[in-house]
């Protein structure tokens, strides 16, 4: 079954210009006919003399090269296979992203744990050495009120030992 179908219309299509069109109905590689002033193209003929590629069109002449069904199931399975490895690496980055962060979490929460723990152990050492501070001052005022002297912690001047 032929569908006919304007130039210009046929032209965006192929992604071609106009002339590269009229130079292919010229070389024989297009159908055309001309019907009531308009110029039609055979879109059958179109679609086995131009395939796309990407944006670029990939022209095929009929007579010597045709494109292997083979080749083309390989090169899909090719692409879908490579697709597969892309999403299967990207899953195991995921993956990765996802143990290093939970990993670092953990270390954070550790470092809170451990500053808590730094910051009690030393308001418990600030209290005990206010404690040991003001029994030093009551045994310095006991031994002042028994004896009747001030304890010097430092050793005089002009004493040797």
């Amino acid at each position: 079954m032929e569908t006919w179908v304007k130039i210009d219309e046929f032209a965006s299509l192929a992604n071609l210009t106009r002339e590269r069109v009229l130079e292919m109905v010229a070389s024989g590689e297009l159908k055309s006919k001309q019907e009531n002033g308009v110029f039609l193209i055979d879109a059958g003929s179109g679609t086995k003399a131009v395939v796309h590629t990407g944006s670029n069109a990939v022209m095929i002449d009929n007579s010597n090269v045709g494109v292997d069904n083979e080749f083309v199931e390989k090169t899909i399975g090719t692409i879908l296979s490579l697709h597969e490895k892309v999403i299967s690496a990207k899953e195991e980055t995921i993956t990765s992203v996802k143990s290093e962060n939970q990993f670092l979490k953990d270390a954070l929460f550790n470092t809170q744990e451990v500053y808590e723990d730094d910051k009690k152990t030393i308001a418990i050492l600030r209290e005990q050495l206010k404690a040991a501070q003001e029994e030093i001052e009551f045994l310095k005022r006991k031994y002042k009120m028994m004896w009747g002297k001030v304890i010097n912690t430092k050793p005089k001047e002009g004493m040797d030992d």
